[in-house]
């Protein structure tokens, strides 16, 4: 969070803008920020020149954010998804999409500024999937603050614009300042916007990825960008199980996502070879149909 310390007009109604940045990009983190203050203080908000971060240059932004931090009537946030986490979430078991990731989010900024004690009565949110059905699902969560979601937010609310350039300028510097954990394969940085249409982006892509490991960690690779590029990685070969073998389903009943589908392949053994391996059922328990069991009636 930006404010650790209660502001001194906490207690006072007051309202809060929520924004992301960096939703589409295929590298990088996706940042949510919020921007909050009393409802008194709306009309001079108003004056400060916030605008939807996509609309100025870099150093306007980094001026205004500048001058919020500095602004002791306003408050500040940041939530920054790193790429391998919002990949596992929609790649695991239980998939996460990214509407209900970035959902998760923006409630997690609300709960976090109610938590520090600030009297939230309104909130303006920039509109992820349907903006009623959104509304009611924040509404539900936080039944004693009135919500206002909608598409564009960040172009009609003064508030939300704040927190746009939060949002923004928090995510350019996470790039900015991105330390490479594959330093030894002397990774470049000049991997333009992060945004798939971007040739410098594909260029970067196709220069570094691995024909074993796949992509350096700032990739999401469950991007459906990063697809084409595994299609002469190597082969790997994953643990398997009765279910995997058989053709594994959710629990929701819906067909589960393979690793297969974003471009990692594999072969299939020989029974022989998977239980010299030790990650399969021995055939002797097979033909028997013996199954573990953990619990005697």
């Amino acid at each position: 969070m930006g404010a650790v310390l209660i502001p001194e007009w906490a207690s006072e109604p007051c309202i809060m803008g929520i924004d992301e940045a960096g939703r589409g990009p295929v590298l990088g983190p996706m940042v949510y920020g919020c921007l909050y203050c009393p409802l008194s203080y709306q009309q001079t908000l108003a004056s400060l020149n916030f605008a939807d971060s996509k609309t100025l240059k870099e150093e306007k932004r980094e001026e205004l954010f500048e001058n919020l931090k500095s602004d002791p009537s306003l408050g500040w946030g940041v939530d920054v998804i790193d790429p391998r986490d919002l990949s596992a979430k929609m790649l695991q078991r239980e998939k996460i999409n990214l509407n209900e990731i970035s959902h998760n989010s923006a409630m997690g900024l609300v709960r976090r500024v109610l938590d520090l004690g600030v009297f939230l009565t309104e909130v303006y949110v920039d509109t992820v999937g349907d903006a009623d059905k959104y509304r009611e699902k924040l509404s539900a969560r936080f039944p004693g603050v009135k919500f206002v979601v909608s598409k564009k937010a960040d172009s009609l609310y003064p508030v939300v614009s704040g927190a746009s350039i939060v949002a923004k300028v928090t995510r350019d510097r996470s790039l900015r300042d991105w330390v490479l954990d594959e330093t030894a394969q002397n990774i470049t940085r000049n991997f333009g916007s992060g945004y798939p249409g971007d040739p410098d982006t594909k260029a970067w892509l196709e220069k570094n990825k691995h024909l074993l490991f796949g992509f350096p960690s700032l990739v999401r690779f469950s991007w459906g960008t990063c697809t084409p590029y595994f299609k002469d990685c190597i082969q790997v070969l994953w643990e398997c199980d009765k279910d995997e073998e058989e053709g594994s389903t959710a629990s929701n009943g819906k067909k589960q996502l393979k690793l297969s589908s974003v471009g990692f392949t594999g072969y299939k053994r020989k029974i022989e070879d998977i239980e010299s391996s030790g990650k399969g059922r021995c055939k002797f328990f097979q033909t028997r149909k013996l199954e573990l069991v953990t619990k005697f009636g």
